[in-house]
C-alpha cells in the first residue's frame, strides 16, 4: 500500500471493464466479517466511504496473511470503483468476500463483494500494482501469485493505465483540505482510504449521488507530510461530480482524482 508518481510511465491501457465479475465457482475466495460502527457511518447512518476502503483494505489483507503471499506489503492501489447498489446502514453485519478479478503482467485486479444482514449490496474493484520495493518500478508478478490467485480470475486480463482527466486550468475555486496527524499511516504516507473522506465531504450536499451510485479514485502521487493539498471539485451534466486534490501552490500536480456518478435505480 504505497503510492508512487514514477509508476505512470511503466502502465498499460485501462480496461474498459468495471462492470460486476460474479463470485468465481472455483478458486481462492476470501471472506471476512465487519459490523458497521458509530465511526463509520455518515450523520443519517449510511456506511461512508472512507469507511468502506478499510474494510476492504483490511479484509484484502487478511486475505494475503492467511494465504501466505511472501510479499503482501509490496503492492500499491491505483485505482478502485465502488459501486454501491443498496447502502450499508449503522449497526448491520456485513459479510466481504474478495477474489481476484483479473491479472496483469504487474498489476491484479481484487474484487470485494459486499452483502449486508439488512440488505447492503455493494461492489469494488481494486486495481493493485506489484512493486519492487528497493526500486519503487513496477515488477512482474511472482509465480506464487499466480500459483494462489489465477484460477480465480479465470483468464480475465486487466490493464492498468490512469484514465481520469486533469483539473481545468481555471474556474474552479479551491478548497484547503488540511491534513492530520491521524491521516497518516505506518508507511508514513497519507493512507488510501483518507482520500475518500474528500469524496465524501463534496458527496454530502448533492444528495442526488446517494445509492445508487458509482464512485471511483485514481492515485496519481503519494501525498506526504509537509505537502499542502486543496480540493477541486466540478459538476457534471446528468448529476456527476469530478474531484481532484491537488497541491496547493501548483494545481497541476496531482495526487488523487475522483468521479461520482448517479447509477439507474
Amino acid at each position: 500500500m504505497i503510492s508512487d508518481q514514477r509508476l505512470a510511465p511503466a502502465l498499460d491501457d485501462p480496461d474498459p471493464d468495471d462492470g460486476c465479475v460474479p463470485l468465481p465457482a472455483v478458486g481462492r475466495a476470501f471472506t471476512g466479517r465487519r459490523k458497521v460502527r458509530l465511526g463509520d457511518v455518515s450523520p443519517n447512518g449510511r456506511l461512508r466511504f472512507d469507511a468502506l476502503a478499510r474494510f476492504a483494505q483490511d479484509v484484502s489483507n487478511d486475505d494475503t496473511v492467511d494465504a501466505g503471499l511472501e510479499d503482501d506489503m509490496a503492492w500499491v492501489v491505483r485505482r478502485t470503483v465502488v459501486e454501491v447498489h443498496t447502502e450499508a446502514r449503522f449497526r448491520e453485519e456485513l459479510e466481504l468476500t474478495t477474489f481476484c478479478g483479473g491479472i496483469g503482467s504487474r498489476w491484479a485486479e481484487r474484487r470485494v463483494q459486499v452483502r449486508g444482514a439488512e440488505g447492503a449490496e455493494i461492489e469494488l474493484a481494486t486495481l493493485w500494482v506489484h512493486l519492487d520495493m528497493d526500486t519503487g518500478r513496477p515488477l512482474k508478478l511472482p509465480p506464487q501469485f499466480h500459483e494462489l490467485y489465477a484460477e480465480a480470475a479465470g483468464g480475465r486480463k486487466v490493464r492498468a493505465k490512469l484514465r481520469h482527466g486533469d483539473p481545468p486550468a481555471d474556474g474552479i475555486e479551491p478548497e484547503a483540505w488540511p491534513l492530520r496527524f491521524s491521516d497518516f499511516d505506518v508507511l508514513d504516507h497519507v493512507n488510501n482510504a483518507v482520500s475518500w473522506a474528500a469524496v465524501e465531504e463534496a458527496r454530502a450536499p448533492r444528495r442526488h449521488l446517494r445509492a445508487p451510485v458509482r464512485a471511483e479514485i485514481e492515485y496519481r502521487a503519494p501525498i506526504e507530510r509537509g505537502h499542502e493539498v486543496v480540493r477541486l471539485a466540478q459538476d457534471h451534466e446528468g448529476g456527476g461530480l469530478s474531484l481532484w486534490l491537488v497541491d496547493a501552490a501548483d494545481h497541476r500536480t496531482v495526487y488523487t482524482s475522483a468521479r461520482v456518478l448517479p447509477l439507474p435505480a
